[in-house]
């Protein structure tokens, strides 16, 4: 009889300290974090020539090279004539829309830049809006809207 009592004593003891038996409500829903950096995206945009590749670094590199060649090849296409050398750095800040469109937000370049060569911003234009087509920046799995900065190099002489 003792043992039986011990044994319920014991079968009791071990019951009522199990974690499956506690009678907290536990919640189902799963923490959301709160914490968004706003100032980066998960994928970065892409060319059709970056798709296949899976790492974001270089998926990043890749979209950065080809605009780079892209828009540097567009404009030496075009004849610019100059009375005096130009060595100068100018920095294009272009919009791409949450469906991949590229447009031009707007041009930064010294005062020499712009009275030696006039229709410098319309060529700048006109060779982004040649871009290919992109696929937009990825957020938490949503298409945003990026803005980046493109610095080219002028050298005229």
């Amino acid at each position: 009889m003792q043992l039986r009592f011990a044994s319920f004593c014991l079968l009791m003891l071990l019951c009522t300290s199990c974690e499956f038996f506690s009678f907290k409500k536990k919640s189902q829903l799963q923490e959301v974090d709160t914490i968004i950096n706003y100032s980066a995206v998960d994928v970065s945009p892409k060319f059709d020539a970056c798709k296949k590749l899976i790492d974001q670094e270089a998926i990043s590199n890749c979209f950065r090279t080809r605009i780079y060649n892209f828009l540097s090849q567009s404009l030496t296409q075009h004849k610019i004539e100059v009375r005096k050398p130009i060595d100068e750095e100018v920095k294009v800040e272009v919009i791409i829309d949450r469906k991949g469109n590229v447009s031009v937000k707007r041009i930064i370049a010294s005062d020499l830049v712009k009275e030696t060569i006039q229709n410098f911003d319309s060529l700048v234009t006109i060779s982004v809006a040649k871009l290919p087509k992109l696929s937009p920046a990825i957020k938490r799995g949503i298409p945003v809207t990026t803005q980046y900065q493109i610095p080219i190099r002028i050298q005229v002489k």
